[in-house]
This record gives structure tokens, C-alpha cells and sequence, in this order.
């Protein structure tokens, strides 16, 4: 199934949104609640699949719908359609800081993997799957889990990434990365995890224990600032009583707040 073929324009610097320009009849799908404001005469519905099954029939929609339920992602996406007269936008945003990735897939040659949540939205035609990791030990320690998204087609689709986007080209090399910070990777891109160095390397060196190995010839984005990493964070300086945190730069932190609660 060909791609709709639609224009774009991505917004914002750090909570980016992708406002999608549709023709009379062409849709886009999306993930569900992604979708941040429309035009009147862009009309939406809630469907079980991307629309690229074809004559699957409802056992091929059940089949995806139980895939993206296994990768733990919504087993419905909403199509969003320019039912109306002239050129209609609908705009989605990205679901924490970061960056929105367009990506051309007939440029990519059709297929793109990537780690899971990163799937904003693509131009209807586009096959969201998932894809399962070859190696145990990859799946186990590498960040991104056993399970990958695979999108297929030859329209845009648009991904998001936390913090700063780096793109990278390989041409038959190869890349170590801090894991959990690769985002999504072209075909021809092999990649497993390995020791981070020695034993001291490993338990001291602030790297964690493995790293990502990418090998091979495509294109690799990768990302400074997992969700995960950021959501750490946030958890660690939460209070844990549901109080107020000390404020940035105080010297006394938590003697300060013994004090205060003994008034």
C-alpha cells in the first residue's frame, strides 16, 4: 500500500509539535491522545490497526493489535482525515522534552527500527510493527528491551527523542553507545551489547555495565536525554513524604528541614 503523501512543519524547540497539512482525503495516523489541536473538517476515528492491513481481514488487525499489545503499546491509533474542502492541519505533539524526528522513509529505503514510544505518527500506508531482538543479552541489557517498533513504508512518519537528536551515518564502522540512548536505526544496522571495560571500569566508572555495539552501513539517531534517565531523576529528588524538596543551592538541605519541622 502506498503512503499518502503529506507536508509537515515541526515547531518549538524543547516541547516540539509536527503540524501535518492534508489534501481533501489524505489521512495521517497517530498514536492515541498524540494529537494536540485540527482544523474544522479534519474529522478522526479510533481503529483497530494502522489502516495498511489491507485484505487482513479482522484476524490480520486482531494479530497487530495483540503485537502492540506485547510491546506494550495502545492496541488502538487514531486516523485522522481531511474530510473537507481545501488544505486542513492537524497538529501533534511530542509526550515529554525533546525532539520530533521526520523521517522519509522511501529515502531510508521503506523500513526504520526503533525503540518502543518513540512512534508519533506517519502518513497513512505506513505498517507500525514490532520487531523482536536477536540476542538475548541485547534484550536483557541493552535499553531498549526485547521488543523494537518497525515501521515500513514510503511516506513520512515522525518519531520522538528526549533531549538533543544526534544523527549519525555509518559506512561499514562502528559505534558504542550508552544504552537506552539509541532511538531508532535503518536496515543494514546490526547492533548487541558488550562489557563496558574491566571489572573497575564497570562497577566505577559512572557508564553502567554494558554499552550498546552498533555495526554496518545505514543511519543511526540516537538521543542525550532517555526517558527513563530523566524519570530517575525526577524520582530521585522527589520527596519521599510528599513535602517540599530543599530548593537548588541550599547549604543545610535536609538539616534545614528538621529545623523547620521542629518549630
Amino acid at each position: 500500500m502506498e503512503c499518502h503523501e503529506i507536508d509537515y512543519e515541526i515547531l518549538g524547540n524543547d516541547m516540539q509539535i509536527v503540524e501535518v497539512k492534508l489534501d481533501p482525503n489524505e489521512t495521517v495516523v497517530a498514536e492515541a491522545g498524540a494529537m494536540n489541536y485540527m482544523d474544522d473538517g479534519i474529522t478522526f476515528e479510533v481503529k483497530l490497526g494502522d489502516g495498511s492491513e489491507g485484505s487482513s481481514g479482522i484476524l490480520g488487525k486482531l494479530v497487530n493489535a495483540g503485537k502492540r499489545a506485547l510491546a506494550q503499546e495502545s492496541v488502538f491509533m487514531t486516523h485522522f482525515t481531511n474530510s473537507g474542502s481545501g488544505l486542513k492541519t492537524v497538529a501533534f505533539a511530542a509526550p515529554y522534552p525533546g525532539k520530533i524526528i521526520p523521517v522519509d522513509m522511501a529515502k531510508i529505503n521503506g523500513s526504520l527500527l526503533c525503540q518502543k514510544d518513540a512512534f508519533l505518527c506517519a502518513a497513512l500506508g505506513t505498517k507500525i510493527d514490532i520487531a523482536f531482538t536477536k540476542r538475548f543479552g541485547t534484550g536483557l541489557f541493552g535499553g531498549e528491551g526485547f521488543v523494537l517498533e518497525r515501521l515500513d513504508g514510503d511516506g513520512m512518519a515522525f518519531i520522538h527523542a528526549g533531549g538533543t537528536v544526534i544523527k549519525k551515518e555509518l559506512n561499514n564502522s562502528m559505534l558504542r553507545v550508552d544504552t537506552g540512548c539509541l532511538v531508532a536505526f535503518t536496515e543494514g544496522i546490526d547492533y548487541s551489547i558488550e562489557r563496558a571495560g574491566g571489572l573497575k571500569s564497570m562497577f566505577f566508572g559512572g557508564e553502567g555495565l554494558f554499552l550498546t555495539t552498533l555495526r554496518g552501513t545505514g543511519t543511526v539517531y540516537l538521543q542525550s536525554l532517555p526517558f527513563s534517565r530523566m524519570a530517575d531523576r525526577i524520582i530521585e529528588y522527589a520527596p519521599a513524604d510528599g513535602g517540599s524538596q530543599k530548593g537548588e543551592g541550599s547549604i543545610l538541605g535536609g538539616i534545614g528541614r528538621l529545623l523547620n519541622d521542629g518549630n
